[in-house]
């Protein structure tokens, strides 16, 4: 086995982020695989969430958090970019662990076992992961998706790495990049925390400029009874895009803002989980499919959003 870390999917133990109690286990399948690498490999990953200040409403989804990529270089001397597929994934992968570096690539969930829930075997759904290790003789790899680390061979294998398809003009390669560790000098630990709050200053002026809940409800206005004359993949689709990436976002923001400044936070934090909450009540008064008048919801998230930012105004100051 050809492996990063030298880690075993039967001994590893997820980061705190990733613990079933909290409201939202997993956030998007990009941000939760930079949180796993950054823990197993022995760095804080909360540093990494200043970005998540910024959620906003896009028009027609909430912002899909990721840990920026110049944090990551800035923080930890970490470098993600994109690179080229030109040989089989299998090789590339290989190629790259023993550089000691790996990559980021989007797999199909349809072999993913660790998707038995959902996608495993029935249906074809892209989602990122970060290979940790790989065997080509005994055809296992060993990667980490959404909050876990797991280990697929044999059919799985095969088919994850695209060795059973027959080469296409219209299968187009998967998006891959290139996780080096050597990009830049890292902080001291004693440094970490500075580097972190000078990165929350950068990052909180650039919140949005109106009142994201506003825009949102304004939207589902238009968009609920749509929602209501459709099916249940209809609602999947919406439910995840906009109050499912929005609560699981502001949850990261609640972690991260009591991570790097404890109690003195509590007035941000309360808010963020008000928000969190109400994220998590929307989706399931959504998925009952039926009318029901959410104005007054949502106007509670617009008035703790508010003072959510005020909050966070005065701990940057």
């Amino acid at each position: 086995m050809l492996s990063l870390l030298g880690l075993d999917p039967q001994t590893y133990h997820h980061h705190a982020l990733h613990d079933p109690s909290r409201a939202y286990p997993e956030t998007n399948c990009y941000a939760d695989i930079i949180i796993e690498l950054l823990h197993a490999s022995g760095r804080e990953p909360l540093a990494a969430l200043a970005r998540s200040v910024r959620t906003d409403f896009e028009g027609d989804q909430w912002t899909f958090f990721k840990p920026d990529p110049r944090d990551l270089e800035r923080l930890y001397g970490i470098d993600i970019h994109e690179m080229q597929l030109y040989k089989t994934l299998s090789a590339h992968i290989a190629d790259q662990l023993r550089s000691r570096r790996t990559i980021i690539v989007e797999l199909d969930s349809f072999f993913l076992p660790d998707t038995h829930a959902t996608a495993y075997r029935r249906e074809h759904v892209k989602s990122s992961a970060v290979i940790e290790g790989i065997d080509e003789a005994s055809q296992r790899l060993r990667y980490f998706h959404n909050g876990g680390f797991y280990e697929l061979q044999g059919d799985d294998y095969r088919g994850v790495l695209r060795q059973d398809s027959e080469p296409s003009d219209t299968m187009l390669p998967p998006y891959a990049e290139i996780v080096r560790f050597d990009a830049a000098p890292v902080p001291s630990e004693a440094e970490l925390r500075q580097c972190v709050e000078e990165l929350l200053v950068e990052h909180f002026a650039h919140i949005p400029a109106s009142n994201p809940f506003a825009r949102f409800r304004s939207s589902l206005t238009s968009e609920l009874p749509r929602l209501l004359a459709g099916d249940d993949a209809d609602y999947h689709d919406y439910a995840f895009a906009t109050v499912r990436m929005a609560g699981s976002s502001f949850e990261l923001c609640a972690s991260f803002l009591f991570w790097l400044y404890g109690e003195d936070a509590a007035a941000a934090t309360s808010s963020l989980m008000q928000l969190v909450a109400g994220c998590k009540s929307l989706s399931f008064r959504l998925a009952r499919r039926r009318p029901f008048d959410f104005e007054e919801s949502v106007a509670h998230l617009e008035v703790e959003w508010s003072s959510a930012m005020s909050a966070v105004a005065a701990l940057v100051r």
